[in-house]
């Protein structure tokens, strides 16, 4: 089993134990996930210690305030590790507007064009934004591998599937008693583009809500698919594998 997004720097156990744990759960590899500067240094700082785990190297739109041409040169510099396999996660969230809506967009638009200079996929975190979401997709994404981390876009499920280069990740959240639609959606992606994740330490699913998430947990979230889509878990686990190892080029 893959976790195709995680952020071991925020998790509460030293990473020594995450991956011990993850590893002892079957996830074979992790991708950790950067939001900053700071952040971005640090997944690759652990992607170096640990061979099955991989970094994203990323401005996250809440933390997109000012970007300029000084945090791109930052991200490109990041971006050229060996360890590096995606650039993200960015995007637009406009559920609390934590940076200004300009300067997200910006930080979007730059991260879309380095995805594309280095081959690498580009992991998108969209909140209360479908709309501009993928209209910027659209406009100017084409020819980037796209994965669609935490997949929600629910009512635009059929539009982001007839781009056959963008990939769908689903964390926890598909495993809440309130979450049939969600479930219907894991159920439709065809198998050669489906993901899961954890998004530790956030989104734990079932049945282990209320504690901190890690990547171990992903088994959770990958048999709660598997039973949505009618399938095992070892033939989930496989399509999954299949997905990430096409995906990020591992």
């Amino acid at each position: 089993m893959i976790d195709s997004h995680t952020h071991l720097d925020v998790c509460e156990p030293p990473d020594t134990e995450l991956v011990a744990a993850a590893e002892a759960a079957g996830v074979a590899r992790i991708v950790t996930v950067g939001t900053t500067g700071a952040s971005c240094r640090a997944a690759l700082a652990v992607a170096e210690d640990f061979p099955q785990v991989y970094a994203a190297i990323g401005r996250h739109p809440n933390e997109a305030t000012g970007f300029d041409d000084a945090d791109l040169a930052e991200l490109e510099a990041l971006a050229a590790h060996e360890r590096c396999v995606a650039i993200g996660e960015t995007g637009l969230d406009f559920y609390r507007d934590y940076a200004p809506r300009a300067d997200q967009e910006r930080a979007f638009h730059a991260q879309i064009e380095l995805a594309r200079a280095v081959d690498k996929p580009l992991v998108i975190h969209t909140r209360a934004a479908a709309e501009d979401t993928l209209r910027v997709l659209g406009e100017c994404a084409g020819g980037v591998r796209v994965v669609l981390h935490c997949f929600s876009m629910v009512e635009r499920l059929s539009e982001c599937l007839a781009h056959e280069d963008w990939w769908f990740s689903f964390a926890g959240n598909v495993t809440f008693s309130s979450a049939d639609a969600l479930r219907a959606a894991a159920a439709a992606v065809p198998g050669d583009r489906l993901l899961v994740e954890t998004d530790a330490p956030y989104l734990t699913p079932v049945p282990l809500r209320g504690r901190p998430n890690q990547p171990a947990n992903v088994v959770h979230t990958a048999r709660a698919v598997a039973a949505v889509r009618g399938v095992s878990y070892e033939e989930l686990a496989a399509d999954v594998e299949r997905s990430a190892a096409a995906v990020f080029g591992w």
